[in-house]
């Protein structure tokens, strides 16, 4: 069984993705640890698909899919706790909501874990499992085929599924948003299960860390300016908050001085 990049191997990704190369020289100075060591890890990375060797170094790799769950888990973890923070504040208690498929909704529901008496709807078996973990939640899970990578389930039931209903809040990510405020995804599945939760959703709420801005997804699916609330861990590109500022979506970011409470996934606190 495969493991999860370890926090300083997710380090090592976001550098080379700032910086788009690094040496392994450089890699070792900057965490600390031996060249050997870095090697090591940079193995790891590419064998996941998060890296991509060059002559002396490494490079960010060349993404047609997304990466798999167990590696988006530890990616900017911290700029996603915030984002999931910032959201919690916005949902009261005995609320009705959508979640979608990706890492940053399950950090939303495990900062929702102090609320009392939600109702979730979800086809991401990872929501569900931290959400289970409050007994006064209501739970509903859709059945079909799991996508084993990515621990969801996708697919024309799921659309029925989301338009089955209709609830206060609608949560879900995007793989990537493009300058002209297109939000892409990486297949027609995760578009289509994502319109069904917008246009069932009272309030819709799109949350996506820095790293999604300018994101090469290829499959598009609506726009930025349709959702009721974008959360994001940083103010976004000039261009995509004039995009904002002209609609009536609420950008929400968060300020420097706040104080955001710690928690973790019932899986990392075993």
């Amino acid at each position: 069984m495969q493991k999860r990049p370890t926090e300083r191997q997710a380090g090592i990704v976001e550098l080379v993705r700032a910086d788009g190369f690094q040496t392994i020289e450089q890699l070792s100075e900057r965490f600390d640890v031996t060249p050997q060591t870095i090697r090591r890890d940079v193995n790891t990375l590419c064998n996941e698909g998060l890296l991509r060797r060059r002559h002396g170094g490494v490079e960010p790799a060349l993404e047609h899919e997304n990466i798999a769950y167990r590696a988006r888990k530890v990616l900017n973890v911290n700029d996603k706790r915030k984002i999931a923070a910032l959201v919690a504040r916005e949902i009261p208690n005995g609320a009705s909501l959508f979640f979608s498929i990706g890492t940053t909704p399950e950090l939303v529901a495990s900062a929702l874990l102090q609320h009392r008496d939600l109702r979730i709807f979800t086809n991401n078996l990872n929501v569900a499992y931290v959400a289970a973990t409050n007994d006064s939640f209501e739970v509903t899970l859709i059945g079909g085929r799991l996508r084993n990578r990515d621990r969801d389930v996708l697919g024309p039931e799921v659309e029925a599924f989301f338009n089955s209903y209709k609830v206060d809040y609608g949560i879900f990510g995007v793989g990537g948003i493009d300058p002209d405020g297109s939000l892409l995804d990486f297949d027609e599945q995760e578009v289509r299960a994502r319109s069904a939760i917008l246009k069932n959703a009272r309030n819709s709420f799109l949350v996506a860390d820095h790293t999604k801005f300018g994101r090469n997804a290829v499959v598009r699916g609506g726009s930025i300016c349709d959702v009721s609330a974008f959360f994001s861990d940083t103010p976004p590109p000039a261009h995509i908050e004039q995009i904002i500022s002209k609609s009536s979506v609420a950008l929400h970011v968060p300020e420097a001085s706040t104080d955001f409470p710690t928690f973790v996934l019932p899986d990392e606190a075993v």
